[in-house]
């Protein structure tokens, strides 16, 4: 970890999902890239922890754009909690507005996502996030060293079950070229 770099812990999860909820009148957010770790594992490992952005996305997103004609509401999160945004100044961390084609997710994740109920200033709202070996999935399909990382890391502190992730992988139905590197990753994890 880099001398001054913040851990992210789950009040910042929270935090993002309690901000867009308001900019979005949404009942539910999903946090889609690695710091989805923290909606169900809030003592992730520190390498897990360590982005200075958190992906995101509302449930609504349609509906708003519909009600916001030439808007799109990822565009809207990067405005108003992206990159050096005020909310990025105040909290050390922005929001990358992202959508519900961003992460590539194995068929039926949502079924084995982890919710965490949020109080938005008085209204009860909902963070969804991908359980770990869906994350480690998407992981696996861009398998940056920041991912390999990652990857290790929740290795590191409970060993993964290599074959439910490798059929995890091979449901979202990946190229060849792009199936056999992660798949020979893991293999390469001790």
């Amino acid at each position: 970890m880099a001398q001054g770099q913040d851990v992210r812990t789950l009040d910042d999860p929270e935090r993002a999902v309690r901000a867009l909820s308001v900019r979005f009148n949404a009942d539910t957010t999903v946090i889609a890239g690695s710091q989805a770790m923290l909606v169900g594992l809030p003592d992730a490992p520190t390498v897990a922890r360590t982005s200075v952005e958190i992906d995101a996305y509302v449930e609504n997103a349609a509906e708003w754009e519909k009600a916001n004609p030439g808007l799109e509401a990822s565009e809207e999160i990067n405005t108003f909690f992206g990159y050096l945004s005020q909310f990025h100044l105040t909290h050390g961390f922005h929001i990358d507005g992202v959508d519900e084609r961003t992460a590539c997710l194995p068929p039926g994740w949502r079924q084995r996502a982890v919710t965490r109920s949020v109080d938005a200033y008085g209204r009860t709202v909902t963070a969804i996030a991908p359980a770990t070996n869906d994350l480690i999935v998407s992981k696996l399909h861009v398998l940056r060293d920041k991912d390999k990382d990652f990857i290790r890391a929740c290795h590191a502190v409970r060993p993964l079950d290599r074959a439910t992730i490798k059929r995890l992988l091979a449901d979202t139905q990946p190229a060849d070229t792009v199936h056999a590197a992660p798949c020979a990753f893991l293999d390469s994890l001790p």
